[in-house]
């Protein structure tokens, strides 16, 4: 499997150590990001777009994953609904459902999908999604 195509695609299926390093790259772009924002002040309206941009290669990354566990990739809306509940302004409820809403599901979604995709054995066989996983050539 090329870079290309275990960044950027929905198709196929990858391993563990690969979904590690893509989670890793994806948090570190993430965190540099949003350092560069609060270092220099930039608007909201410049880092928006680069966070969804970065989102893009996470979504192919952890769909390629559910594959390998003969998941379909669809369950990667989760991650995204955490996101979205994270992000949601939940002033306006009581303190029990800001917590709830704001900060226990996302982070509950978040841990369950990462143990899922993370470390359980992906299908030893072929299966609907493609063959066995292949190594990643990070280098072409």
């Amino acid at each position: 499997m090329t870079l290309q195509q275990w960044a950027f695609s929905f198709k196929g299926r990858i391993g563990r150590r690969p979904f590690w390093a893509g989670i890793a790259l994806c948090f570190i772009l993430m965190v540099i990001i949003t350092s560069l924002q609060t270092a220099f002040s930039l608007p909201n309206t410049l880092i928006i777009p680069l966070l969804i941009l970065v989102l893009y290669p996470l979504a192919a990354i952890f769909t390629k994953r559910l594959h390998d566990r003969g998941k379909p990739g669809g369950w990667t809306a989760l991650i995204f609904i955490a996101f979205l509940l994270f992000s949601l302004d939940v002033s306006q409820f009581a303190p029990i459902w800001q917590w709830g809403i704001g900060r226990f599901l996302p982070l509950f979604i978040t841990v369950i999908m990462l143990l899922d995709c993370g470390t359980f054995h992906g299908m030893a066989s072929e299966n609907r999604y493609g063959e066995k996983t292949q190594p990643v050539d990070y280098l072409s």
